[in-house]
């Protein structure tokens, strides 16, 4: 395998910094665009998940001759020049630096097809960037929402029972939040989740239609979903694939929302594994990526 490089693109905010394993010219790169929050460009972030998903699928993928770039989000980590406050980015600042990086692949291997593998929310920048982006040879869509945020975020909270008593005023907040209105008093219980500083993000976020963008989707499409996911659900993972019926959907029995393998329903034990970096991802998820990836075919 050869070793990852650090590489840079300059995107429309200032320096973006990111993971390069490289593989043989010409081969396949896949552009692995985070999930929500404070991700880091392993998958890993300072809420509790050091799993390290988004290296052992470069790893892994690299393994099988499939070259990738995973990347900080604009305002953090190696990306924190690339914005003076990480909070005060929307959707949209995300999606303009996706085609910075795209760019930035073409410039060091023309030649190479290029794949967006957005896992959670990134799979909502991928399908956005999709849309304007020329010439990708594909989408891989991994623990990716089928339905508007609200909807998904109403059902994670109601979902918790030590929400109970804050559920009010976190459905009350997210209503307003859709009508693009903020909120100035947050619950400590809520600050996480809805602080004022964030609350921008989120209103950009909530306009998002992810059945509509997939059906606009004019490239291949693998849509992953681990089948102990307790963030996604499998329904989300079917409403993208009847709204692009021409997409794979492949479920993974027993991975969980961060691709790690999980043999039972208990929550704790699924919790824990967003924690070990040293549990291999789950069966079968780099199979069905190469897979995909290997049959993939760049679209003028």
């Amino acid at each position: 395998m050869s070793p990852a490089l650090v590489v840079h693109a300059t995107g429309p905010g200032g320096r973006l910094e990111g993971t390069w394993q490289s593989a043989s010219p010409g081969a396949p790169v896949l552009l692995i665009i985070p999930g929500s929050g404070p991700t880091d460009r392993d998958g890993n972030n300072p809420g509790g998940v050091t799993a390290g998903t988004y290296r052992l699928l470069a790893e892994g993928l690299a393994a099988r001759g499939i070259a990738s770039l995973r990347i900080d989000k604009r305002g953090m980590y190696g990306s924190r020049l690339a914005a003076a406050d990480p909070n005060a980015v929307t959707f949209g600042d995300y999606v303009d630096d996706v085609r910075a990086w795209i760019a930035e692949i073409r410039r060091r291997d023309a030649a190479a097809p290029v794949w967006l593998l957005g896992h959670s929310e990134g799979g909502l920048v991928a399908l956005a960037a999709a849309r304007t982006s020329p010439s990708l040879a594909g989408l891989i869509l991994a623990a990716v929402p089928g339905r508007p945020l609200g909807a998904v975020l109403r059902e994670q909270l109601a979902a918790d029972p030590a929400n109970a008593g804050i559920l009010a005023e976190a459905l009350d907040a997210l209503a307003r939040f859709e009508h693009g209105k903020r909120v100035e008093t947050v619950s400590p219980m809520l600050q996480p989740l809805f602080r004022p500083a964030v609350q921008g993000f989120l209103i950009s976020m909530l306009r998002v239609d992810p059945a509509a963008l997939i059906a606009q989707a004019r490239v291949p499409v693998l849509i992953l979903q681990g089948a102990r996911d307790i963030q996604v659900g499998r329904a989300d993972a079917e409403t993208l694939h009847r709204a692009c019926p021409a997409s794979r959907l492949v479920v993974l029995a027993e991975a969980n929302h961060v691709l790690k393998p999980v043999a039972s329903d208990d929550r704790a034990a699924n919790i824990a594994a967003y924690r070990d970096p040293g549990l291999p991802l789950a069966e079968g998820a780099v199979d069905a990526i190469a897979a995909m990836v290997g049959g993939g075919t760049a679209v003028p």
